[in-house]
């Protein structure tokens, strides 16, 4: 099934579709409401969704479609690459997300890949999601650090002693002491090397980045 809210955009990739063996377009629709009576009515293989509808949101057309019909597949074809849009549109059960100036023959097996079950998402658009949940895993590893604590945890991985993180931060001696131990405390950790290996492994700098 194609939805769109374009006649021409639909009619082109009908025409695209159609030329495939063993393909065909069961349905169209241009708007939220038509996509999920067409989707219930028509039981399509693969949904081809644009995210922008006259009448709302493809995203939410996803969301009702997959919950009735978990076995549908739901590719998103956009004009936007924007992040909140993709990771709403995931979120919301799609499999698939191409932008719109993508080519015929790549549009044609980005459908392949999504019906034998597989997620795709277009090549322009890999790299923010895969930034995306390095921030999210970033974010896990720290949740229960202070920013203050997210500082001293940073310098102690650059080798800092004590004293020189205390001048650095313009605290005393004891402040940090206490710091590192609540640091060790939440973390679970035993010594400033595993403290130094946590904070590498995790990409504390790239995130410590984001908070001063």
């Amino acid at each position: 099934m194609i939805v769109d809210d374009h006649e021409v955009v639909r009619f082109g990739l009908k025409n695209l579709l159609d030329r495939q063996a063993d393909w065909e377009v069961v349905a169209e629709a241009s708007t939220v409401a038509e996509a999920i009576t067409n989707a219930k009515e028509y039981q399509p293989d693969v949904v081809v969704m644009d995210i922008r509808l006259s009448d709302g949101s493809g995203i939410d057309a996803c969301r009702a479609i997959v919950s009735n019909h978990p076995y549908m597949k739901v590719i998103m074809l956009t004009s936007f690459a924007e992040d909140e849009l993709l990771f709403n549109a995931i979120s919301a059960g799609a499999v698939g997300y191409v932008l719109k100036q993508v080519g015929n023959d790549d549009l044609v097996r980005a459908i392949e890949t999504v019906a034998r079950g597989e997620a795709l998402l277009d090549p322009s658009i890999t790299g923010q999601v895969l930034a995306k949940l390095r921030q999210a895993t970033r974010v896990e590893a720290f949740v229960d650090l202070t920013d203050q604590e997210l500082k001293v945890l940073s310098l102690i991985a650059k080798g800092n002693t004590n004293k020189e993180i205390a001048t650095n931060l313009h605290l005393g001696e004891g402040t940090v002491r206490n710091y590192v131990s609540s640091i060790f405390g939440k973390l679970g950790l035993s010594n400033r090397a595993e403290a130094t290996a946590y904070a590498v492994r995790h990409n504390l700098d790239d995130y410590v980045k984001n908070i001063e």
